[in-house]
């Protein structure tokens, strides 16, 4: 049957032949649509075709078949999720956890815009949902795709399940043409009871928390489970945009939720920060009472035109900050002190506790950060918990704030067992036994066996592998241990070698628990995916100290490719030693030096003990390069530089690069007049603060140095410029005012 017959006219036979042939045609199009992306039928037919399997089954109930399409929504993925990569990254938030921070925030946002203390500036301020963050792509009002936040800048596509979610519109009227709407799915605390108790009458495991079962149930592979789930959909933020929602942050959640959107209702715009707290306040007190859980108060730039202008911070964005709520308590028994040795050999003391539940989750171990914290001393030698120290077999106060660390935050004294005994911070590797040893200003104690130390050997190849380094499918800390401890990896170039070292691998991974043929064939694949790699990512992962993601990249940003920055560094090695004694001298002139004169002592002595060493000008001019590169500092320049100088290190480093294709940074936009050159701000911005010159020249592609050297092109001169536009001059670089800089990037 193929038409609207008058369904009351149907016999029982019919019936049951026509919902036999409407399962089949809209399982169909449901797999075309969510899983090939490529339908197959109009919107309108396939709710006709709906609405009349629907209205069969309320004529002859008896009928219903199992797979009928009315308990169906959409269709789950084929084979797990797909990666989606976001047009616009999912960033994080920066938090405050008092309200100077908060004060602090709004100061910040006052000196990168230029703006003075009484100048008009909004904010808006709503509850920060703990749950999980998604993004909805809608093209044409049209839901497309739904994402995860994943690593921000890829996520898990679960289209599928988002569809199974009451809050989340399939369709929107009057929204444009492309519109990323971003949010937070979460499960209610009643509902999260109720399923609790779902989940025990059937003999299965109950979640910890509601953000533990909102993230599971949408990350299911079968879409049903997700749509007998109870999510809830909060929308708060956008991503990619045909057109602008509106002017304002707080303008453009009402447009959203005229577009048919839950936005939470204790939204509310702030002027400054005096209001912003007391908002905090109120929402606090209610907390308990809400339904849902929230960590903390969001605040952002009301003015998107502001939002802007001050752009993001590698991992943030500057005009916005969670205000988290003070951190959840709980006292327990201190049952052991273990020693952690990480991959640079920080020797890191955990507590091991008898498990308690801290804001919903159940913790067993916490941090104790460093011997002078145990101690009962801060970081600047500072008395701290009344100069209590922590021993085994106290009972101890865990905080915890958000997905902060645990960690021991006081001592009751008064439950302190008798024959407890103050804790003896080892002096040596308790992996290798190497002398562990604490530098001058360093409050960590670090292990001196470098490559000899197994746990700093697993730890390392741990950090290579991980998401934000190599990120190999398969290849996990768990299996980094495994492979470790069988002697298969010693170093990240052994990795690469395992296929070869192991002719096809298959038969030594099937006889592992855990591993079949499928298995070993797609980690092998997935090596073969990661022999190519950007020069950012392969710098991270190299692991050396003081090195994290956005140096990594703004090492691979200012010299290119991977030989470059390591002849660089080998040309700079005399002025990095030269500067490392400088150190050593300028320590002992400190503890000599009087308060009287002293600061002029200190810097005579380091000028004399560099000019004293004889540095070659190559050496001269590389180190101040590198120091002279925007993010780059000494302290990390002289890590890079003894890491490359170390014969083992570097050895293993030219192992690795030698199966590796190392792609350069991207090249910046070819319409860019700036791109690809070397810029240096000096003397006083009038138009635009310092920060925002810098952040906007990087965004057209430029290089912003602080020092000014021949590789300089452009000098950008404000009132009260000195020795750099005197350099400048001698050097025949390009000189600009700040109306001609801006002439020059076309934003006079």
């Amino acid at each position: 049957m193929t038409d609207d017959t008058d369904i009351d006219n149907l016999t029982e036979e019919a019936a049951r032949a026509e919902l036999a042939r409407l399962a089949d045609v809209l399982a169909q199009a449901n797999a075309a649509y969510h899983q090939q992306d490529a339908p197959e039928i109009s919107d309108a037919e396939y709710d006709r075709l709906k609405a009349r399997n629907a209205a069969i089954e309320a004529r002859f109930p008896d009928l219903k078949r199992a797979d009928s399409p009315s308990e169906q929504v959409g269709a789950g993925p084929a084979e797990g999720f797909s990666k989606v990569r976001h047009a616009v990254r999912m960033l994080s938030l920066g938090n405050a956890f008092a309200d100077e921070d908060v004060a602090d925030f709004d100061r910040s946002i006052r000196k990168y815009l230029g703006l003075g203390p009484d100048a008009a500036l909004r904010y808006t301020a709503e509850p920060k949902i703990d749950g999980l963050s998604l993004s909805l792509r809608y093209e044409n009002g049209r839901l497309v795709q739904a994402a995860t936040r994943g690593d921000g800048e890829t996520g898990e596509n679960v289209t599928a399940n988002a569809r199974t979610i009451a809050d989340i519109p399939a369709t929107l009227e009057g929204a444009p043409d492309l519109l990323e709407v971003r949010g937070e799915v979460y499960m209610s605390h009643s509902d999260f009871a109720a399923l609790n108790d779902r989940q025990r009458a059937a003999d299965n495991k109950p979640f910890a928390n509601p953000r533990n079962a909102a993230a599971g149930s949408l990350r299911q592979l079968d879409a049903e489970i997700t749509r007998s789930r109870p999510l809830k959909f909060f929308a708060y933020a956008w991503g990619a945009l045909s057109e602008p929602l509106a002017e304002t942050q707080i303008a453009a959640i009402e447009r959203l939720a005229a577009l048919g959107f839950s936005t939470n209702p204790l939204t509310a715009l702030c002027d400054g920060p005096e209001e912003m707290i007391a908002h905090y306040r109120g929402i606090e007190a209610q907390r308990a009472t809400l339904g849902y859980d929230i960590d903390g108060v969001v605040y952002k730039v009301d003015d998107l035109g502001l939002q802007g202008r001050l752009g993001f911070r590698s991992t943030t964005p500057r005009w916005a900050i969670a205000h988290k709520f003070p951190a959840e308590l709980a006292w327990t028994r201190l049952e052991a002190i273990n020693i952690q040795v990480g991959r640079t050999g920080a020797l890191s003391p955990v507590a091991r506790l008898q498990p308690v539940t801290v804001g919903g989750v159940v913790v067993s171990n916490a941090t104790l950060h460093n011997e002078d914290y145990i101690a009962g001393r801060g970081a600047s030698g500072e008395v701290i918990r009344d100069g209590k120290d922590i021993r085994v077999g106290d009972w101890v106060q865990v905080y915890r704030a958000g997905d902060v660390i645990p960690k021991v935050a006081d001592v009751d004294l008064g439950q302190r067992p008798a024959d407890a005994v103050p804790f003896a911070f080892p002096d040596t590797c308790p992996e290798c036994g190497s002398p562990a040893v604490r530098e001058e200003g360093d409050a960590v104690r670090r292990c001196t066996g470098g490559v000899i130390c197994p746990a700093q050997a697993v730890e390392q190849l741990k950090h290579f592998v991980s998401r934000k380094a190599f990120d190999i499918e398969g290849l996990g800390a768990k299996q980094v241990e495994q492979f470790h401890a069988d002697g298969w990896i010693r170093e990240p170039a052994d990795i690469f070698e395992l296929q070869a070292k192991f002719g096809s691998g298959l038969q030594q991974l099937k006889n592992r628990e855990g591993w079949g043929a499928k298995s070993a064939e797609n980690l092998f694949d997935a090596i073969d995916e990661k022999r190519t790699i950007p020069l950012a990512r392969l710098v991270f992962a190299l692991g050396i100290r003081h090195v994290g993601e956005v140096a990594a990249r703004d090492l691979a940003l200012h010299y290119g490719t991977w030989e470059a920055l390591t002849a660089a560094l080998e040309t700079a090695r005399p002025a990095a030693l030269a500067h490392r004694q400088a150190d050593e001298a300028e320590e002992a002139e400190r503890a000599r030096a009087t308060e009287e004169g002293r600061r002029a002592r200190i810097t005579e002595t380091r000028a004399a003990a560099i000019e004293a060493l004889e540095v070659p000008q190559p050496a001269r001019a590389a180190w101040a390069d590198l120091v002279g590169a925007d993010g780059i500092g000494p302290t990390l320049a002289l890590s890079l530089s003894d890491a490359l100088a170390n014969p083992e290190e570097r050895a293993a480093f030219d192992r690795l690069v030698a199966h590796l294709t190392v792609e350069a940074p991207d090249a910046p936009a070819a319409d860019s007049p700036v791109a690809g050159k070397t810029v240096v701000f000096t003397g006083t911005l009038e138009k635009m603060t310092r920060a925002e010159a810098k952040a906007r020249a990087e965004a057209l592609g430029a290089k912003v140095s602080g020092s000014v050297s021949k590789k300089t092109d452009i000098l950008v001169a404000g009132p009260g410029a000195g020795s750099k536009a005197k350099k400048a001059a001698e050097l025949e670089i390009t000189t600009l005012d700040e109306d001609g800089w801006l002439q020059l990037i076309g934003d006079a």
